[in-house]
């Protein structure tokens, strides 16, 4: 979804849009309430449809519209204030916060720039080597700081190297960018969706490393494999390119000494703080996944302390506030489709398609996920089912089902330009630093055939795994929701 601005679009067009996004929503809700719907079910199902819609159509106001469409909430009384409370993620949303100060400060001490140092002055470098390399580094730091903040960093890697041989960036950059979004499902700092799901199905980072990593690993592996195939006239011209310059004893880029040591030391130590957890927790006899959540808080608040004169600049630019508060009133909203019940109708209907079989469930998540997060989102998407998700594991065991879930919303953000945050991002560096324009159907070529490989992998990993899951059936939800009276 591209960032349009309000003067980008015409009044025309504004109108023709929100008329569009007025009759669905009002459809629905009528449609729902003469129906199965009582009235605030067919409120709640009318707002998360404008939601979805105003992502699609008003990429720029959707805060707006999350605004608004939580005032009809609560004067329909579809919502109230206690469930609002409880619905809205605070945790994730302070876990979300801490992270990017920590990474705000790893920018400042270098530890990205060192990266792309080690991956620039690899002894025997050729095309495949370079891109499988840069393509597993994007990937390996997504898992460990966010998708959006890898892209970023690789990227500067990727026009350095494209700079110097006058060679088109647009196919690294689109490896990198797939391998990034397969990365960011190894683990819960990867994604926003990876910690909301930690903390709905009650996951530790434990559970991520034994099951999502894994599966991750292989899925990237083939990623790697299938895009260096698919770019393979590209990569022979960076052979031809890289052989000449060498020749003339001129490098790839200049070598530049970075005091890397605090920012590796602080990554470590905060990676390390996460993993434990667990065992914290159990130790200290506190509640699940209590450490997890305030771990980067702590991490960020020994950073401002040692860095006082930055610390301002951490909370006020490196955080995003504003998409953090649409995902704050995201969570809420969708918090009031399982208020209203409307999950549990969802969910007993998944239940009869599928006569509660858990391998007709998996795959139908992983497509329902991957194919509505290549349009909108992820995060909408993920907020929408796992409310379902939790209902149906009163009556099956759900474990394989959030990692379909999250497995589809990581993956299928590769399938489309638009389908995640990343791939926004390097487009526009892309258009910005290198005039190139990426094309829709350019980019859905490989994204499709690179997500359906990784979502085939995923599902056959997770049929044959499914037995030795543990049984997760009767195991609530995280408990990190304010009590409402």
């Amino acid at each position: 979804m591209h960032e349009e601005g309000a003067s980008e679009i015409s009044f025309g067009m504004l109108v023709k849009r929100l008329l569009i996004l007025l009759f669905a929503s009002v459809a629905v809700s009528v449609s729902g309430y003469l129906t199965v719907l009582n009235f605030q079910q067919a409120i709640s199902c009318s707002v998360f449809l404008s939601i979805i819609l105003g992502t699609l159509f008003f990429w720029t106001f959707r805060l707006a519209i999350a605004f608004i469409g939580l005032s009809v909430l609560i004067f329909t009384s579809s919502l109230n204030i206690p469930t609002f409370v409880e619905s809205a993620a605070l945790p994730v949303i302070l876990f979300l916060v801490g992270m990017m100060i920590i990474v705000g400060a790893l920018k400042d001490l270098g530890l990205f720039t060192w990266i792309v140092q080690l991956i620039v002055s690899m002894p025997n470098i050729s095309a495949v080597k370079f891109i499988a390399v840069t393509a597993a580094a994007s990937a390996l730091l997504a898992c460990a700081v966010d998708e959006v903040t890898s892209i970023i960093f690789i990227s500067t890697l990727i026009f350095q190297v494209c700079d110097r041989l006058k060679l088109n960036p647009s196919p690294y950059m689109i490896i990198c960018v797939l391998c990034t979004n397969v990365g960011s499902a190894g683990t819960m700092m990867g994604n926003p969706v990876g910690i909301f799901i930690g903390t709905k199905a009650g996951l530790t980072f434990e559970d991520f490393i034994i099951w999502a990593f894994p599966i991750m690993l292989l899925c990237l592996a083939l990623t790697i494999v299938l895009t260096i195939l698919y770019y393979r006239k590209e990569l022979k011209e960076f052979d031809e390119r890289l052989k000449d310059r060498l020749s003339k004893n001129l490098s790839l880029a200049p070598k530049i000494e970075v005091p890397y040591k605090q920012g590796l030391i602080v990554l470590v130590f905060t990676i390390l703080f996460i993993a434990s957890h667990n065992q914290l927790e159990k130790m200290l006899n506190l509640e699940k996944n209590s450490i997890l959540l305030i771990a980067p808080l702590m991490c960020s608040g020994v950073i401002m302390l040692f860095k006082r004169d930055r610390a301002r600049h951490y909370v006020e630019q490196e955080v995003d506030w504003w998409t953090l508060l649409f995902f704050m009133l995201l969570f809420a909203i969708a918090g009031t489709l399982e208020h209203t019940q409307v999950t549990k109708l969802m969910a007993e209907n998944f239940s009869k398609l599928c006569e509660a079989n858990v391998n007709i469930l998996i795959p139908l998540i992983l497509c329902v996920s991957a194919i509505g997060s290549a349009f909108v989102d992820n995060v909408i998407f993920v907020a929408a089912f796992s409310p379902v998700i939790e209902e149906l594991s009163k009556s099956m065991n759900a474990f394989p089902l959030w990692w379909a879930l999250l497995f589809g919303a990581c993956f299928g953000g590769n399938i489309t330009m638009i389908g995640s945050t990343a791939n926004i991002v390097a487009i526009g560096m892309l258009e910005k630093r290198s005039r190139t324009h990426v094309r829709f159907f350019d980019w859905l070529k490989i994204g499709a055939a690179s997500a359906i490989i990784a979502l085939l992998t995923a599902w056959l990993c997770l049929v044959v795994l499914k037995p030795f899951m543990p049984d997760r059936k009767h195991a609530p939800a995280v408990e990190f929701r304010a009590k409402a009276n």
